[in-house]
């Protein structure tokens, strides 16, 4: 059954209707987000709103210390922490704590529970940052956070009918000794009449998140479909992901073969011997921000 641009609209508006409680953010993160996308804004107006929210000030000063910044010296202060950091990476943190709180809900099936997803989008979002790093694309930060809430979708799903997405998964054919027969996309629109894509953009552009973020969710396995000023950043999400299926134990569902597209393969010019470097310094990166966070 081909299900119509029409058809996924619906299914998603349905969904974000009913599942109000995820689909809003922390009223702290909308503030921040506000204050940093105002240019006018200073590092004094950050520090008000965050000084506010105790648990957020923890936060920003752990992944501030952590070695994923390699700063030198412990940083105590939150004015330190956000000038080191700058506003646009304390805006991603505060994000990332948020989307941690909704990343909840225990096992779903012997093959995937929220706290494999909330694993894979870590370590897709790491890969991100170590994609665009090392090919010094400049996108550090903005590529992290993409990388982050890349399968919000999936868990949008989760909110709004666990019956359907536990039945989704189990068409994949996936087991804990193999790999999926049938990708997750294809088995959620058999469900849902719509993928994780679909509901990841929806909800993206429900919080008014830049066009990129919207992109990087509803792109991320179709990645030449983007639109093109977005484009770049798909890549990189596209290219990580595939990255941290190929972790030992990775999230494979909607990855079978984990296979890079070859348009973002050559355009990203990550070659054989590439992409193994980069998975090993994937599985380093996690390895360290496990006993740092």
């Amino acid at each position: 059954m081909t299900v119509t641009q029409e058809q996924r609209e619906q299914v998603v508006a349905s969904a974000l209707r009913e599942i109000s409680h995820i689909a809003t953010l922390p009223q702290v993160t909308l503030k921040i987000i506000e204050l940093v996308e105002d240019p006018s804004s200073t590092a004094q107006d950050l520090h008000e709103v965050i000084s506010n929210d105790p648990a957020l000030c923890s936060r920003i000063l752990k992944v501030v210390n952590s070695s994923f910044y390699g700063l030198p010296g412990q940083i105590a202060s939150i004015n330190r922490a956000i000038v080191m950091l700058g506003l646009n990476a304390v805006k991603n943190i505060a994000i990332a704590a948020s989307l941690a709180k909704l990343f909840r809900g225990g096992e779903l099936t012997p093959v995937f529970g929220a706290k494999d997803l909330w694993d894979h989008s870590n370590a897709v979002a790491i890969g991100c940052k170590l994609i665009s790093d090392r090919l010094s694309m400049g996108l550090g930060d903005e590529a992290y956070l993409a990388g982050l809430i890349h399968d919000i979708g999936i868990m949008i799903e989760m909110q709004y009918d666990r019956t359907n997405l536990i039945d989704a998964i189990g068409k994949c054919g996936a087991s804990p000794e193999g790999e999926p027969t049938v990708d997750l996309c294809t088995t959620e629109e058999e469900v849902f009449g719509a993928n994780h894509m679909d509901f990841g953009r929806g909800l993206c552009e429900k919080w008014k998140f830049p066009a990129p973020f919207a992109a990087a969710a509803g792109f991320h396995h179709n990645p030449t479909a983007a639109p093109s000023e977005c484009m770049k950043i798909v890549y990189v999400v596209h290219a990580a992901d595939v990255l941290a299926a190929s972790l030992e134990g990775g999230f494979k569902l909607d990855q079978p073969g984990q296979k890079m597209c070859k348009e973002v393969r050559d355009e990203l010019k990550i070659s054989d011997e590439m992409f193994d470097d980069l998975l090993k310094a994937l599985q380093e990166s996690i390895d360290e921000s496990s006993h740092d966070m």
